[in-house]
């Protein structure tokens, strides 16, 4: 399938249909799908939500990450999915080790995500990206990309070095970098040209000092070794428990770390946009030639489902900055904690705002080469 003029796409999640009422619980899929119903009812979701997708009209799909369990933050297994099948993590949600430095309503969404015990040297596990891909590509002819994710950085920073011989986060995030390379690795492999990296990441250095730029960005460029074959891309969440954005390391936006990681080896910055009213559009006016941006034109922190011309009129203020060829069009972040019915109507209108713009762009060149 040949790419248009602004794509569209969405991150990630999306809201389970209200008859998917199976949780993996930390299993491994090849066990859990033992049992004939839990693997019918799971592949019939991943039916539904890629039709969904394919109704609004979206030209990338995702799968709709139907392995995320319905644990806490609204979309908490974001983080446990990884932690309960990398092997050398405790299985037990402990206090995150920044919460007595958390303040405002970063306490809460601290505690609501917790943290972990790591008690040996971390190996790789079932995650089964490759097979979780298969299923989903396997019920569409349009493209999943797949969202991988939470990533090595932001799982090093929720970690309790209780035992063993990785004892701080820089040598914890190396050693996931190798693990989640070689999932990575296992979707090309599989076919999968779309790889999106969920690592929050990236904002850790507002927190924790300017050093610490370097190491995310080496421990990115780990993650994504030798996947330049695919079309890769890291989304920079502001964060969402439950509809709110984390307080303290987000609060002053991209402009604050954005132009840190355009060394970075990925091919595209996927940036929560809609949510800030747009307010940070202005900094893609220096955004390397060699760079794609996917925005965030859907606020999925609220159930308000945006008129297309709103839309329209979100994507035209990023386009005064990147040209078209070069940008995609998507949602904020994952729509998992939404309502199924806000989800799609938000995805629609996300397509038809997309229209709109790209029509104006295509007729524009048209004209353009229409004679006196």
């Amino acid at each position: 399938m040949d790419r248009p003029l602004l794509p569209t796409t969405m991150v990630g999640s999306y809201p389970r249909p209200g008859w998917f009422r199976h949780q993996l619980e930390g299993r491994d899929i090849l066990e859990a799908f033992k049992v004939i119903h839990h693997k019918e009812a799971f592949e019939d979701a991943v039916g539904a939500v890629i039709a969904d997708q394919e109704r609004a009209g979206l030209d990338i799909l995702a799968d709709g990450q139907m392995w995320f369990d319905d644990y806490s933050m609204g979309i908490g297994s974001f983080l446990w999915y990884w932690l309960e099948r990398i092997h050398g993590f405790g299985k037990e949600k402990l206090v995150h080790p920044a919460r007595k430095k958390a303040q405002g309503r970063d306490e809460w969404a601290l505690d609501e995500a917790g943290g972990v015990g790591l008690h040996a040297e971390p190996r790789g596990g079932p995650i089964r990206m490759a097979e979780l891909f298969a299923i989903a590509q396997s019920r569409t002819k349009r493209p999943i990309k797949a969202c991988v994710g939470a990533g090595p950085v932001q799982l090093s920073t929720l970690t309790v070095f209780v035992d063993g011989p990785v004892q701080d986060r820089y040598q914890l995030s190396a050693a996931l970098a190798e693990i989640f390379n070689a999932e990575i690795r296992s979707l090309i492999e599989a076919g999968c040209s779309y790889i999106q990296l969920e690592d929050l990441g990236a904002w850790i250095p507002t927190l924790s000092g300017e050093k610490d730029f370097d190491w995310v960005a080496r421990t990115v460029n780990a993650t994504l070794a030798g996947t330049e074959s695919a079309h890769t891309s890291w989304h920079f969440c502001l964060g969402n428990a439950w509809g709110n954005r984390m307080q303290g390391m987000t609060r002053a936006g991209y402009g604050d770390i954005l132009h840190r990681y355009y060394d970075v080896n990925v091919r595209q910055y996927v940036l929560d946009f809609a949510c800030r009213e747009m307010q940070d559009a202005f900094i893609l006016k220096d955004l390397p030639k060699d760079k794609e941006v996917a925005v965030g034109v859907i606020d999925v922190r609220t159930l308000e489902i945006e008129e297309p011309e709103q839309v329209a009129e979100r994507i035209r203020k990023v386009l005064a900055f990147v040209p078209a060829e070069r940008v995609t069009v998507t949602t904020d972040c994952g729509m998992k904690q939404l309502p199924r019915f806000v989800a799609a109507q938000k995805l629609a209108a996300l397509v038809k705002g997309a229209s709109i713009v790209r029509r104006e762009l295509l007729g524009a060149s048209a004209g353009a080469g229409d004679p006196p």
